[in-house]
Formats: structure tokens, C-alpha cells, sequence
């Protein structure tokens, strides 16, 4: 048995798994998972350039994170970064701060590379269940970008397009530096084209009308589930492979981009961090459902970072 780390740092988020994996099955058990919310995505859409305080609120993470590895004496930790140190001009800044404070050099993956790992995360605890129809279609909706991939055991297909909650507030949402609260119908309208050109461009080359069973990853999907359940409080374990059907999407969706920032805010099961994107990410997960004709998401807590995880196996 090993002891494995993993981190996911993300558009919005950064990620830790800490975990004891079993190399003759592959499987986790987990010691320690958590989440910050650095926005390292801040502004990358406009400017090209991670801004100094979303590197610093990474950084600080970072720190926090070094002493949770340390503690628990894990043996191997890879570090895998995502949509917005692979667009920026001055990742170099970002990834001499991640090997200063972890001793790892973080692997900027291309959009291909997450497919696979998010996919591996998401479906592994699925195979063999005779209620979940395959092929799979797991969708990875991030702060950037958003994962598209169709597979069975093994992905057949994979595409990552630029829409994220993160990228598609800041795009459509946002006037001089404040969120439009609520957004007007042309504002939605404008994204909503957006999300459908990145559909379009997902579909040349994942066949997404060939999946059975939606598979939805990530904080905007978790956090849907979470509202939909009208849970007091965020819980994992209510969350793991609960299903919520389309017109249940389409209700949130449409109460998240009529709501205040105090409305959404109020939600319980609500990050703080995701109260401004949370209705552009909504969204885009009710735009794939409409595309593909899906009945309804299972929603999965188990995604990128458990393939991270399952690599050091």
C-alpha cells in the first residue's frame, strides 16, 4: 500500500487528496480532501496573465496543503494544474511558486489529459452497476474549461472547450469589475450562444448523442444536486451519485440567474466562492442536457483528483 497526494488546481479551485492507494486494485481510501476556492483564473480571460493576488491566494493554499501532506507522511504527490495556467503567458511565475512550496514541479496537462483523468475519477466506482446504461458521456464543467468524454472501461472520446463558470461570468456577466446581479435576458442570451458554439465544437469530435448515462463532475454540478436536494448543509455523501433530472436543472438554472447575490448567497449548501459563477455553471451543464436529450445527471464527488490519485497507484 502506498501513500499518494494529489492536487488539482483548477480556474476556480485548488484541490488536495491524501490518500492510502492499493496498488493490486487501484482503489483509494481516503485520509484527507479538501478545497479552496483561489480563483487563479482571475482575469486570465481578458488579460492573457495570472493576476499577483490570485497567485499569492494559490500560494497561500499551497503552504496550507505542504503541512497537511507532511502530516500524513504521503509518499509520492503529483501536482496537476488546469484551463488557467494553461492559458497564461506568465505561468513560469506560477510554477516556480508551486516547486518552492511543494519541491514538485506542477503538470500544466492539456485538455485531453484531464478528459482522461476526469474520466477515470468519475466512472471507476461505476462499472458492473446494471442501472447505469453505457456508453458514459462524464462531463468536467470547471472554472475554464469543460471536459467532454464518451467512453466504456477506456475513453473513446475526448474534447476540453473553453467554458467554464468562471470564464463565461467574467465574459458576460461582469461590467467594469462588478457582476451584472441579476443578469439581463440579453447578457443570458449571449452566453447561452456561446455555450452552444462550444457544444458545437465538443461534438466534431465526441459522438455525445451515443452516451446513456450523463455523468456530471465538479463544483457547479455538486452544487446544483446540493440545491436541488435542499440540503441544511453541504454533504458529500448525499451528493455522491444522487441524480437530478433535467427539468429539475432547468428549474435551479433559471432561479440562479433571476437571484441576487444575497439570495444565493443564503443557499446553505453554497460556497462562498461559487455564489457569483454558480449561475453561468449551472448553465452550461443545462445546455449539455438539453443538447444530448439527457433525462437526468448522475452527479459524481469522485472525479480529476481521484484519477490523479488512482495514476500514483
Amino acid at each position: 500500500m502506498t501513500r499518494v497526494a494529489a492536487v488539482d488546481c483548477g480556474t476556480n479551485s485548488i484541490r488536495l487528496l491524501v490518500a492510502d492507494a492499493h496498488p493490486e486494485t487501484g482503489e483509494l481510501t481516503d485520509l484527507d480532501r479538501r478545497m479552496t476556492i483561489v480563483r487563479l483564473g482571475q482575469g486570465v480571460d481578458r488579460t492573457g496573465r495570472l493576476a499577483p493576488e490570485a497567485l499569492e491566494r494559490t500560494f497561500a493554499a499551497c503552504r496550507e496543503y505542504a503541512a497537511v501532506i507532511k502530516e500524513h507522511g504521503a509518499e509520492r504527490l503529483r501536482f496537476v494544474a488546469t484551463s488557467a495556467s494553461r492559458d497564461a503567458e506568465n505561468r513560469d511565475a506560477f510554477v516556480r511558486g508551486v516547486l518552492d512550496i511543494l519541491g514538485v514541479e506542477p503538470e500544466v496537462i492539456t485538455g485531453d489529459q484531464e478528459a482522461e483523468f476526469s474520466f477515470t475519477g468519475a466512472t471507476k466506482e461505476l462499472t458492473g452497476r446494471d442501472d447505469l446504461a453505457r456508453p458514459y458521456l462524464v462531463v468536467d464543467i470547471g472554472g475554464g474549461s469543460t471536459e467532454f468524454v464518451v467512453g466504456e472501461e477506456r475513453v473513446r472520446a475526448a474534447r476540453s472547450v473553453d467554458v467554464g463558470c468562471v470564464r463565461m461570468t467574467e465574459r458576460h456577466l461582469v461590467t467594469d469589475g462588478t457582476v451584472t446581479d441579476p443578469p439581463t435576458e440579453d447578457r443570458i442570451a449571449a452566453m447561452r450562444a456561446d455555450i452552444e458554439a462550444a457544444l458545437d465544437l465538443a461534438e466534431r469530435t465526441v459522438p455525445l448523442h451515443e452516451a446513456r448515462t450523463l455523468v456530471g463532475l465538479a463544483g457547479s454540478v455538486t452544487t446544483v444536486s446540493a440545491i436541488a436536494q435542499d440540503l441544511p448543509a453541504y454533504d458529500s455523501a448525499r451528493i455522491h451519485h444522487s441524480r437530478v433530472s433535467r427539468d429539475r436543472v432547468r428549474e435551479i438554472t433559471e432561479w440562479l440567474l433571476r437571484s441576487t447575490h444575497a439570495e444565493r448567497a443564503a443557499v446553505p449548501s453554497m460556497h462562498p466562492g461559487r455564489v457569483d459563477v454558480i449561475g453561468a455553471g449551472a448553465l452550461v451543464l443545462l445546455s449539455i442536457m438539453d443538447r444530448i436529450g439527457a433525462e437526468e445527471v448522475v452527479v459524481s464527488e469522485h472525479d480529476i483528483l481521484d484519477g490523479i490519485g488512482w495514476s500514483l497507484a
